[in-house]
């Protein structure tokens, strides 16, 4: 489902950074779609934030795209990180906000080449990183 949302030129040149460890160093980058036409920046977590600084700042109640740097260890043993893109769209955000982000997500994904590990989470219990989270990660690993 296209919904003509477009992603910000902005978007594509900064996760080149990111991915590649240029610039800024960050931990995480958020995305939100501005005025029902166009996904853009708005926010990032500096490298010494950890998991639970970004789901911090998920807020409860509006959808997010959130791309994150996550730092964790194979089932092997093996100490890695991977770049995650998490959909976050909570029960209580609107009706037509959680459609939007939905049918919106393949132009953002589109733009950050290179992702391979998309989760989607609609409370809090999805984001937990033990339970829900690090057993879908290590299956990349």
């Amino acid at each position: 489902m296209s919904t003509g949302v477009t992603v910000n030129d902005d978007i594509t040149s900064t996760f080149n950074d990111f991915k590649l460890g240029q610039g800024v160093k960050r931990r995480y980058m958020m995305y939100t779609i501005k005025d029902k036409k166009e996904i853009v920046i708005s926010g990032e977590g500096e490298r010494s934030k950890t998991y639970d600084d970004f789901c911090a700042d998920l807020p409860d109640d509006d959808c997010r795209y959130a791309l994150i740097d996550l730092d964790f260890e194979s089932t092997d043993g093996r100490k890695t990180s991977k770049l995650v893109l998490i959909t976050w769209v909570p029960e209580n955000a609107s009706v037509r906000n959680k459609m939007l982000y939905s049918g919106s997500k393949e132009a953002l994904k589109t733009a950050l080449n290179g992702v391979g590990i998309h989760i989607n989470c609609t409370d809090r219990a999805e984001l937990d990183f033990e339970t829900s989270i690090l057993p879908q990660v290590q299956k990349f690993a």
